[in-house]
């Protein structure tokens, strides 16, 4: 993967030209992964319910942080470069929780099968790290963060024909999904760095999401831009 540029504090307004937060978020589903509006650093984070393996609710409150929280969304356990940045992200999560912060990753998929639909390869990396995987099939926080997007029949016929378990899912229940995602929320509940790339084949580096983490905790906030421009 290429380095990814970051950028200060002093292009904040650059940053809202160019993604414009909105504010009925939690009515949100943009018609392409293109026209997402995710929010970007330096806004409150938004509240969401999110659900344990178990369908137990987990409540995400930006008002009652104790810890700097990291929050990593992928699309599903069925999707390939999720399982694919899940086991590169092994090699920087030891570090990250070393620095007391609290690490969420919100799937797709139903509760139940959170971690069975992981490629069974990628199930054994993550083995005793600790991974805590939550399931965002109702959307709710990708709706709040503006990352929701509509996902067209045919994909989803083309996904059932592949064998993936879709039961229940975000694009099951909603015909949507969230473009992949990583946030810093610092402890005043402040969204610190926001990186969202609606081409779900482009994932943030493990080591730069683990510098985010570093400038965040030494009190530096970093601001992503965005996705650079690609050759595709």
């Amino acid at each position: 993967m290429n380095k990814l540029p970051v950028f200060k504090k002093l292009i904040l307004l650059t940053i809202f030209t160019i993604f414009p937060v909105i504010t009925n978020a939690d009515s949100n589903i943009a018609p392409t992964a293109e026209e997402t509006s995710p929010l970007m650093a330096g806004v409150k984070a938004s509240d969401f319910t999110v659900y344990n393996v178990d369908g137990s609710p987990y409540e995400f409150n930006a008002e009652n942080l104790e810890r700097t929280t990291l929050i990593i969304t992928f699309r599903g356990g069925w999707c390939p470069y999720c399982n694919t940045q899940l086991n590169e992200l092994r090699n920087v999560m030891p570090e990250i929780k070393k620095m007391g912060v609290d690490i969420l990753f919100l799937s797709g998929d139903r509760p139940e099968i959170l971690y069975s639909n992981l490629k069974q390869e990628t199930q054994e990396f993550i083995d005793g790290l600790d991974y805590t995987i939550l399931s965002d099939a109702r959307l709710e926080m990708g709706m709040a963060y503006g990352l929701a997007f509509r996902v067209p029949d045919d994909t989803i016929s083309r996904y059932q024909s592949r064998n993936w378990d879709l039961d229940e899912s975000s694009m099951e229940n909603h015909k949507a999904l969230s473009v992949p995602a990583v946030y810093v929320i610092d402890t005043n509940g402040m969204i610190a760095f926001a990186y969202a790339n609606p081409d779900y084949r482009v994932r943030l580096p493990a080591d730069e999401v683990k510098e985010a983490v570093e400038e965040v905790i030494n009190q530096q906030p970093l601001f992503e831009l965005g996705p650079p421009s690609m050759d595709m």
